[in-house]
């Protein structure tokens, strides 16, 4: 795994983990202060979310570690690129126009991607 790679990749896997977990592990009145598109969503749709962040996480960086199915890196990041573009479309449905996380994450995310991709 290049170095490039795996800074950015590892940030993004790390935020991931940390937003999945909570996703996962917290009720919807602790994740209310934070997330409120979590009263429009029904629980197990939040859980699932969290579920494949946290899978998306783990595909980031395991493949390229240990060098089975690297193009799995390439598939997570590119599903975290269209996971913020549902959550831009989200927020915006419910007339929530702070977004800039969700550009700066799929900003990233496409970075991955093209990362991955060139083998920088």
């Amino acid at each position: 795994m290049n170095v490039l790679y795996g800074i950015v990749a590892g940030l993004l896997a790390l935020f991931y983990l940390y937003a999945g977990g909570m996703k996962v592990a917290r009720s919807r009145e602790q994740l209310r202060p934070m997330m409120t598109w979590v009263d429009s969503t029904p629980m197990p749709a939040v859980r699932a979310i969290g579920v494949i962040e946290v899978l998306g996480a783990i595909g980031l960086i395991l493949p390229p570690l240990t060098g089975i199915a690297p193009l799995l890196a390439s598939v997570a990041a590119i599903g975290f690129v269209v996971l913020q573009i549902g959550a831009t479309g989200v927020h915006l449905s419910l007339g929530d126009r702070r977004i800039a996380l969700n550009t700066t994450l799929m900003l990233t995310a496409a970075v991955t991607v093209w990362l991955a991709a060139t083998g920088l």
